[in-house]
């Protein structure tokens, strides 16, 4: 049985390119409880989608037009929302920036 990591430093974990364009890394999971941060490029999109875990954001750095079930606002760095299960949501960078996403349970599609 392996332990689970408690701590992250921020040259940890490994930057994979998404779909949409940008790139994720997994800063920490257990079964219950992931994190991950979001790097996007001025311009760049999360695309519009669902998922049945909770999703908690944070705006680290920028700014982004965040749509959560068809409410769009802008957000700045300090920022933050919530994507409740199944509800559609989605961002656009209007300058670089990033995003530390929380999930529950854990993303198991973002560990294959």
């Amino acid at each position: 049985m392996t332990e689970t990591r408690i701590f992250a430093r921020s040259t940890d974990g490994e930057w994979t390119a998404t779909p949409d364009g940008n790139r994720r890394r997994v800063v920490l999971h257990t079964d219950e409880l992931m994190m991950v941060e979001f790097a996007f490029e001025k311009g760049g999109i999360g695309v519009l989608h669902s998922h049945p875990h909770v999703q908690a954001s944070y705006v680290a750095e920028g700014r982004f037009e965040v749509t959560v079930g068809g409410k769009t606002e802008t957000l700045s760095a300090g920022d933050s929302f919530i994507a409740p299960s199944n509800v559609v949501h989605g961002v656009k960078a209007l300058e670089a920036g990033r995003l530390i996403d929380s999930f529950t349970p854990h993303r198991a599609d973002f560990l294959a």
